[in-house]
């Protein structure tokens, strides 16, 4: 095996939560107000210019504000930097078709400034790693004296060792709903395993089937959205009962439910990797996903009706993708992104591109050389196909074969697993 040295995050609880605990309050309720001078900034600049101002821009303008100095430096910078990647994200959203994508708001809870994650970089913090404590420096005005700071007691997994890693990047302090946590992001130093194999599967992303897989030497295998559909629709109901949307019984439905959908994308990712692994796949190719709300042929927003536009349509693909990259990536398999423009209406057969050709949502036939197949599948093959054109399976009529009907693997919410839906007899 070949050693790579990749960034992971590892969480650890805080032993001495009631002696940090105020202190850590503190700079949460810091961050908060630094980002919200830093919204309110950008709104003025915005009314007077029509210009958003950049991440280096807003921290020149912010540097002699008196909430800057509540942080370390480089904390009021990342608190910066956060809230110019929040308004690059609604523009891309904005871009791509997302007219209900509203602009980064003000941090507020009701008259209260909430507990903001707040980030410490090399300079910020000290790791003793021998007493598993950490020191985390604090902006001046919050400091009694010069050398005043937080002293952190942690505890990781019993399985991650930070005395082991590479090097410490970052330490972030998180209010996780009862108690603050912290994060450390690190170097590890990781066994990649040798490529399993040279052969290539597409996978196409979906609302209906979240992900179609399309292998290279002519199988095809969808996993259908059911499970989150199904959880979308009870906890809402229940979060709809509730007598307030923030109150603490909707916060924890809603903690349960992103909880549930987050185990479903790794226990999906991990299941994909290893079926990847079976069959000597050695590269994944995906659709890029970053247009996905737009329409192929005008460019402006899908509508995707009743049961489309709902939060499912919205679900977190790239957290899906990343996923699904570092578990490739222990394997010694390659990710690739590809553009999904045209996978939709061209003929994986023969590449006719006709729009007409996906008759209904589920189901592709072709008008030129008669092919029948799953609407899905033949997306993720034609997204297969611009990485590995060759087709091994070539020569014969693929109709009602590997294309139009592909094996379905359902999500068991009592196992936590997936398994192939059994076949009907007959």
């Amino acid at each position: 095996m070949a050693k790579q040295v990749v960034t992971r995050t590892y969480t650890a609880s805080i032993r001495n939560q009631q002696q940090v605990s105020d202190d850590l309050d503190s700079l949460g309720f810091s961050a908060s107000k630094l980002w919200n001078v830093g919204r309110w900034t950008c709104s003025r600049v915005w009314d007077e210019i029509d210009y958003i101002p950049e991440h280096d821009e807003l921290t020149a303008y912010l540097k002699s504000h008196e909430r800057y100095d509540d942080l370390h430096s480089q904390s009021s910078q990342q608190v910066l930097q956060g809230l110019a990647e929040a308004f690059n994200g609604w523009y891309g959203k904005r871009r791509n078709g997302d007219t209900k994508a509203n602009p980064p708001g003000y941090r507020k809870h009701n008259d209260e400034h909430p507990r903001s994650t707040v980030t410490f970089k090399n300079k910020g913090f000290k790791l003793d790693t021998q007493y598993n404590r950490v020191r985390l420096s604090k902006g001046s005005n919050l400091k009694e004296y010069w050398s005043d700071f937080i002293l952190c007691e942690y505890q990781t997994r019993p399985d991650v060792d930070l005395s082991t890693v590479e090097s410490v990047q970052q330490v972030r302090t998180v209010w996780a709903g009862d108690e603050w946590e912290l994060h450390f992001v690190c170097k590890v130093e990781i066994e990649v395993s040798e490529s399993p194999g040279e052969k290539t599967v597409g996978v196409d992303l979906g609302i209906n089937n979240f992900a179609a897989l399309a292998y290279e030497d002519g199988h095809s295998e969808l996993y259908p959205l059911n499970c989150l559909k199904q959880d979308d629709y009870y906890f809402s109901k229940r979060i709809a009962q509730c007598d307030d949307s923030d109150s603490e019984q909707a916060t924890r439905l809603n903690q349960k439910k992103s909880a549930r959908r987050t185990h479903y994308f790794h226990t999906l990712s991990k299941h994909i990797v290893q079926r990847c692994v079976d069959e000597e796949v050695g590269t994944i190719v995906m659709g890029d996903l970053s247009s996905i709300r737009e329409d192929e042929e005008s460019g402006e927003s899908k509508n995707w009706w009743k049961h489309g536009n709902l939060d499912l349509h919205s679900c977190a693909f790239d957290r899906f993708t990343s996923m699904l990259d570092y578990k490739a990536e222990i394997e010694g398999i390659t990710v690739e992104q590809v553009s999904e423009r045209d996978t939709s209406k061209s003929c994986s057969c023969c590449g006719q591109k006709r729009k007409s050709n996906r008759v209904e949502r589920g189901l592709y036939v072709c008008d030129k050389c008669d092919t029948v197949a799953n609407a899905d599948v033949n997306g993720a093959e034609n997204i297969r196909q611009k990485v590995s054109p060759s087709l091994t399976c070539d020569g014969g009529d693929r109709s009602n074969g590997w294309l139009a009907q592909p094996s379905v693997y359902l999500f068991d919410s009592e196992s936590g697993c997936f398994a192939p839906r059994e076949q009907a007899t007959s």
